[in-house]
């Protein structure tokens, strides 16, 4: 799996201004950077159907926490962080679908299956 981004943390104390700060997103990203590694290796009749979706749903997490962390009311940051859970449920799916035709090893799952559990839990503490 591709390392994260490297951002720079804010020191302990100091507010984080910019989502890029947020280690959820830095994971999500890293999640995002991992699907396209791994598409490479789809057969190319697949470039079209599961590829394009498989993308949409990955890019949808880091997004919508991007969106959801700029937004000011509780009500709007809690609708787009719920909706980068929901693409990262379709995420770990189409790791299941493309592990069960072949395209992925039994690893690739192991690790998206341990990443999803944590992006679920930072994704929650951002909730809160």
């Amino acid at each position: 799996m591709q390392e994260p981004l490297t951002v720079s943390e804010p020191m302990p104390g100091e507010k984080i201004r910019h989502f890029t700060d947020l280690i959820v997103w830095q994971e999500a990203h890293a999640l995002v950077l991992h699907v396209y590694s791994l598409i490479d290796t789809f057969p190319e009749r697949e470039k079209y159907a599961l590829v394009q979706q498989f993308i949409r749903a990955a890019v949808s997490v880091p997004a919508n926490i991007a969106e959801g962390f700029r937004r000011r009311t509780k009500p709007e940051k809690t609708r787009f962080y719920n909706i980068a859970q929901s693409s990262l449920a379709e995420v770990t799916y189409f790791f299941i679908l493309a592990k069960d035709l072949g395209y992925v090893e039994d690893d690739s799952r192991n690790s998206i299956n341990q990443l999803d559990a944590k992006l679920t839990r930072l994704i929650q503490s951002i909730q809160s």
